[in-house]
């Protein structure tokens, strides 16, 4: 009975995991690309429109 138990969690955990996970990795992969963005385009008159 255990067993079934510790499955059932993890059932219900696994997607709750991968979703927060994503939602990290998509959170990360926007700093860095923004953040590179900024550094290739110093100095530009168009970043002055970015809200």
């Amino acid at each position: 009975m255990p067993g079934a138990l510790v499955l059932v969690v993890i059932l219900f955990a696994f997607p709750i995991v991968v979703g927060l996970s994503t939602a990290v990795l998509a959170g990360v992969l926007g700093h860095l690309l923004n953040r590179d963005a900024e550094i290739r385009h110093e100095g530009s008159e168009l970043l002055e429109t970015n809200v």
